[in-house]
């Protein structure tokens, strides 16, 4: 049994209500609720999603081009576009991943017979005839509903480039860039707020070192906006790769918090680069590994925000996890450069406890997006030609965004342990949060696959009238949506609870996400 002590930060804060006891012999796991005010908002940004020129998750994926015989708005799937909405996407990153350091934005804009291709040497060497672009993500983001996170190219890249674009969508006046887009077709800027000053430096966004890439990001944040951002530009310095702490330490260090808005950290649930396991067909030990992985994101946004802290005392600085999710071989018979993977209940439990780890850390964590939204590992949506598919990733993010600018409720639990062989994990993580309407929403993942766990919950002083939930679960965690049965992992009403004026008891049954409201 281990203690994890969530959010320790709040144990002098006066506690005025205990809503949840777990108990499994003598465990328990205990939620508390502090109803003073100044607790951190979780930020809709956390559910945020990631799309790259990256095997068909543009092209064949989000986009069909408008003379597609899939129903489509401007070349977008409209299917696509209504499943994003229902999932309350907040904010989209685009072009890359590593293909924004070589995307020249340029060339994406324009009459599309005249743009220029590219070959997109980081993913399977196909050549791109660019007919997808800056106006295509930028109206796709307002038919969505979500902000727009563009990554500009550093690393093949210029200032002078990276201005003129931040120029191009963001200046009203006159300009030579905002004459080239209303030429192009767009009156009104679209005022996008998120730029990432490149991507993966210190791998394929150019290699470099952390000293290095500091003095180049603050080349490139002085030229973005004027003297004191008046344009209010959230700009994203390329962060570390998972355990890379000293790269987190360097840029709060070298970078001017003034020119500074997010850091920005990369971590995957790996079992092994060189052996990652199939997608499906994987054993349970593959299965402890990848949760695993998977949880060591409670570690590394810790100490990385310990390192943040010891600069940035205020908080003004945000973490950005803005990639992260399961990664595993790619399907048979596919392009090894495309990254096409199924998605099963793993990855639903991936997703459950990941969204807690960054809900728990919503004073540091306020944006992450999930690698990546159609077709590329850890993906919501699969496509097949005209059909689609939402995965289990994708119900869970829905059943989540509940949360979504919700204030946290700091959770302290006991948890019982999931154990196989010599390897031991908690078996259940928790997240809650109360939104505006004063429900209180309650996330809960058991990734133990074979053991249930009795949750009992004291309401307390929390008045609430009712209480409904729900599940997402099968019976084996290798299962998956396919195009022959794509519904075959949902959502369904959650009633295995009772409810008395003070005491909600309810099973979590193994390798399954729960969610609760009480009203």
């Amino acid at each position: 049994m281990r203690l994890h002590a969530v959010l320790s930060r709040y144990a002098m804060l006066p506690l005025v209500a205990i809503i949840s006891c777990l108990q499994l012999k003598s465990q328990s796991i205990q939620v508390t609720i502090d109803s003073q005010a100044g607790k951190p908002v979780i930020n809709r940004n956390i559910y945020g999603h990631f799309a790259e020129h990256l095997g068909a998750c543009i092209y064949g994926g989000f986009f069909v081009g408008d003379s597609s015989r899939i129903p489509n708005s401007a070349g977008v799937r409209n299917d696509i576009i209504d499943a994003l909405k229902k999932l309350k996407v907040p904010v989209l990153r685009w072009p890359g991943g590593c293909f924004a350091d070589t995307y020249h934005w340029k060339d994406g804009v324009g009459a599309k017979a005249k743009r220029p291709s590219i070959v997109n040497t980081w993913w399977g060497g196909v050549t791109e005839d660019n007919s997808f672009g800056t106006h295509d993500f930028l109206n796709m983001c307002e038919k969505i509903g979500a902000a727009p996170y563009l990554a500009g190219n550093v690393g093949s890249g210029t200032v002078q480039e990276l201005t003129e674009w931040v120029q191009y969508v963001n200046f009203g006046g006159a300009s030579p860039m905002s004459k080239m887009r209303k030429d192009n077709g767009r009156e009104n800027p679209w005022n996008v707020q998120f730029w990432g000053v490149g991507n993966e430096a210190w791998g394929c966004g150019g290699n470099m070192t952390a000293e290095y890439y500091a003095n180049e990001y603050r080349k490139y944040a002085t030229f973005m906006s004027d003297w004191g951002n008046s344009s209010k530009l959230f700009r994203i310095a390329s962060g570390a790769n998972s355990g890379d702490f000293k790269w987190t330490e360097v840029l709060m260090r070298d970078i001017p918090h003034h020119m500074l808005e997010g850091v920005a950290l990369h971590h995957y649930a790996v079992i092994d680069w060189n052996n990652k396991s199939s997608s499906t067909a994987f054993t349970e030990q593959q299965y402890m590994s990848s949760l695993k992985s998977a949880l060591k994101m409670e570690e590394l946004v810790t100490k990385h925000s310990a390192i943040m802290d010891k600069y940035d005392p205020a908080k003004k600085v945000a973490l950005i996890v803005d990639e992260w999710g399961g990664w595993y071989n790619v399907e048979p018979g596919t392009n090894p450069g495309f990254l096409f993977q199924q998605n099963t209940i793993r990855d639903a439990m991936i997703a459950g406890v990941t969204l807690n780890i960054f809900n728990n850390h919503a004073d540091r964590v306020r944006m992450a997006n999930l690698a990546q939204t159609v077709n590329v590992l850890q993906a919501v949506i699969l496509t097949n030609r005209e059909k689609m598919l939402l995965t289990p990733t994708y119900h869970v993010m829905e059943m989540y965004n509940v949360h979504q600018d919700a204030a946290l409720v700091p959770v302290t639990f006991r948890s019982p342990d999931y154990v196989l062989g010599n390897d031991t994990l908690a078996a259940v993580s928790i997240s809650a949060s109360t939104d505006t309407n004063g429900n209180t929403h309650i996330s809960l993942v058991n990734i133990d696959p074979a053991r249930s766990h009795e949750v009992r919950f004291s309401a307390g002083n929390i008045k609430h009238k009712a209480i409904s939930g729900r599940i997402l679960s099968s019976p084996k965690i290798q299962d998956f949506n396919s195009f022959e049965q794509p519904d075959k992992i949902r959502p369904v009403p959650f009633n295995g609870f009772t409810n008395t004026s003070d005491l909600v008891t309810i099973k979590l049954p193994p390798a399954s996400v729960v969610v609760l409201k009480m009203n």
